[in-house]
């Protein structure tokens, strides 16, 4: 089967986790990069990618590289791919294009470029031209310039992997599926390890954790646009789908919690685990985090914590870390305890001593996850060592 090459994007932070999931899925040529991972194989491989990636955002395919200094050079080598074998001039298009170290004055009119050729190549092959569709196209031609390399990608998956099809409803700053995933990941927690989730909101780490638990695919009930590109194959596709439907895992009761202070908070994400057919695997509770034991001897907890970016709710947040310290401390010997904030300085003021530090991008914020494993007897660090922590970031 013919061999391709592939970059999987994912949000900056997850890379590692992304490529362990690329290699258990066998893909060979696994090469981490800034927002994603290079790899390659054939298109059992991408379809892989797309039905099994926890963290992907898009895969996308390579069609054509090389080395570039004009806005000419990028037209040529858009000009030289054969579109009319990958989409038909009656399929809608789009183009963008991201560039690290990028030479050239405007990366809109780079896009304008790649745009023109594909229409200037399919008057030349088929004596029409397709149709650029910004907001819904059949298929996404992605453009990426670094300071002397351009290449020339067609995306795979269509909507953003981390669209599973089943999330309705959302609060305010909901957190994307692929990114929870990862987090998951990093905090060590795995199937049959009690989870907890003290802030849920509208469930995020809650149906991912739980569809982990009961291995069901990501992409499992949704389409891609692989599935309207030319060389797909319906026959694999299938039979790829099928296994991962085949393996998935009977419902079960599975040690997975959720709480929220808000009562609609707790509804939407009542609303979304029905939606996903996890309702009955997860139990969830209206509660003050301040207020909660813990549902196992051990476990993880994970939390997205508010990230204070209106007036005043910085300092509110601030007086309220202490306080999570203390219940720690108190009710969760024996716990992970992780939290997601864009607060650098949140680990002084909850006063324990973080056992990871993990850097990540929640869309355009600079944030961290920390773990703090709770043990028996204080965890309470000394003054000079929370500057430490401090310092280190």
């Amino acid at each position: 089967m013919e061999q391709y090459k592939f970059f999987a994007s994912a949000p900056r932070g997850l890379e590692i986790p992304l490529s362990l999931e690329l290699s258990r899925l066998g893909a060979p040529n696994v090469k981490i990069t800034d927002g994603g991972v290079h790899f390659s194989g054939d298109l059992e491989t991408c379809y892989k990618a797309n039905l099994y990636s926890h963290t992907a955002g898009r895969v996308y395919l390579a069609l054509a590289s090389k080395v570039y200094r004009t806005e000419q050079d990028i037209y040529d080598l858009a000009f030289s791919v054969e579109w009319n074998e990958w989409f038909s001039v009656k399929q809608s298009f789009r183009v963008d294009v991201v560039a690290t170290n990028c030479p050239l004055k405007s990366l809109n009119f780079a896009a304008l470029k790649i745009k023109d050729a594909i229409c200037d190549k399919f008057r030349k092959t088929d004596g029409l031209r397709p149709n650029v569709e910004p907001h819904t196209p059949d298929m996404r031609i992605r453009g990426f310039l670094d300071e002397n390399q351009a290449i020339i990608f067609i995306d795979t998956s269509g909507d953003a992997l981390f669209k599973r099809g089943f999330r309705e409803k959302t609060n305010i700053a909901p957190i994307r599926e692929n990114l929870a995933c990862g987090l998951l990941f990093l905090s060590g927690w795995e199937p049959g390890i009690p989870l907890l989730d003290p802030m849920c909101g509208s469930g995020t780490f809650l149906i991912e954790a739980a569809r982990i638990s009961l291995n069901i695919a990501p992409g499992s009930s949704r389409k891609f646009a692989f599935e309207k590109l030319k060389n797909f194959d319906p026959d694999l596709w299938n039979s790829t789908l099928q296994t991962a439907l085949e393996n998935e895992l009977d419902d079960a009761d599975l040690p997975i919690f959720g709480s929220d202070v808000s009562a609609l908070a707790i509804e939407a994400a009542k609303s979304n685990l029905e939606n996903a057919g996890l309702a009955d695997m997860v139990k969830l509770k209206k509660a003050n985090i301040l207020d909660l034991d813990a549902p196992a001897e051990s476990g993880v907890m994970i939390a997205n914590l508010p990230y204070g970016e209106r007036m005043g709710e910085l300092d509110e947040m601030r007086k309220l870390y202490p306080k999570i310290g203390d219940l720690l401390k108190r009710n969760f010997a024996g716990w992970n305890a992780c939290f997601l904030t864009s607060d650098l300085k949140m680990p002084r003021f909850i006063g324990l001593a973080t056992t990871k530090r993990v850097p990540f991008r929640n869309g355009s914020l600079d944030c961290r996850m920390y773990e703090f494993k709770m043990v028996k007897g204080s965890n309470k660090p000394s003054k000079q060592a929370l500057e430490n922590q401090e310092n280190q970031e």
